[in-house]
């Protein structure tokens, strides 16, 4: 399925806002009428509440007033497995996690990735949407634990929730760089600085590299080839393929 004869088409676009700026540049220059839905980028954290979330904004869309769904999402750990239309078609990109998105295709972030292992990578979105900074937090002390460790206390106990503040932060040990990924059209903003702050602190590699949003455009403006987008038919609901696909469709049980 994809766009033919230049036909301007109505599409709900619920999206995660780390990408809020690239999807609203797409959705200015696309000839699709749009209506943009984001949703907050913290779902990342609970797959189970991201799928809950987008599910919930896909069954409150008015399908009569639209031609599709598409998803400014991925794979995203496995959090949009499980999504399923009703009567119109939905559409997400063939990728793991949106840095796929922001380099512009999976071949790249492979290539990116194989080059350089143990990289946490950053946007300008990544930044205003989150406003993270890694931060090491000492438990032993309490230092820096805050609410989250509060809440934990009370519902398991302080050595459990000790132990599950740790075992939350010990990713930190699995990366050694940091690479921005630059956007040219919000490159002014200088999130590379803040990015470069945090290699700083962490004392690992910093590197920057080239963004391609031409994923993002190609979902707005509907070219929703079979190469790099999934389009789920009424009634089929996303799954993992476990294949270099990514992502597929199942009819429901």
């Amino acid at each position: 399925m994809s766009e033919s004869n230049g036909q301007r088409k109505r599409l709900k676009v619920i999206s995660c806002d780390v990408f809020f700026r690239e999807v609203c540049l797409c959705a200015a220059h696309s000839r699709n009428v749009t209506t943009l839905d984001f949703l907050q980028k913290g779902l990342h954290d609970n797959p189970d509440m991201l799928r809950a979330e987008v599910q919930k904004k896909i069954d409150e869309t008015d399908e009569s007033q639209f031609d599709a769904i598409v998803l400014g999402y991925a794979l995203c750990s496995r959090g949009t497995a499980g999504i399923r239309t009703r009567g119109i078609p939905l559409i997400i990109p063939k990728a793991h996690d949106c840095i796929t998105l922001f380099l512009g295709s999976n071949q790249k972030y492979m290539e990116y990735f194989n080059d350089h292992p143990g990289t946490y990578y950053y946007t300008s979105g990544w930044f205003e949407r989150s406003g993270i900074k890694i931060v090491e937090r000492k438990v032993q002390d309490g230092y820096g634990l805050g609410k989250k460790y509060e809440e934990y206390v009370k519902k398991y106990g302080e050595d459990n929730a000790k132990y599950l503040i740790e075992f939350e932060n010990s990713w930190i040990k699995n990366y050694s760089q940091v690479t921005f990924i630059d956007i040219d059209f919000v490159n002014f903003l200088n999130y590379n600085e803040e990015a470069k702050k945090i290699a700083a602190e962490r004392k690992w590699k910093y590197d920057e590299v080239e963004g391609d949003i031409r994923l993002i455009k190609k979902l707005i403006d509907g070219e929703w080839d079979e190469e790099e987008f999934l389009v789920v038919s009424p009634g089929e609901e996303i799954i993992t393929s476990y294949d270099e696909k990514i992502l597929s469709c199942k009819q429901p049980i």
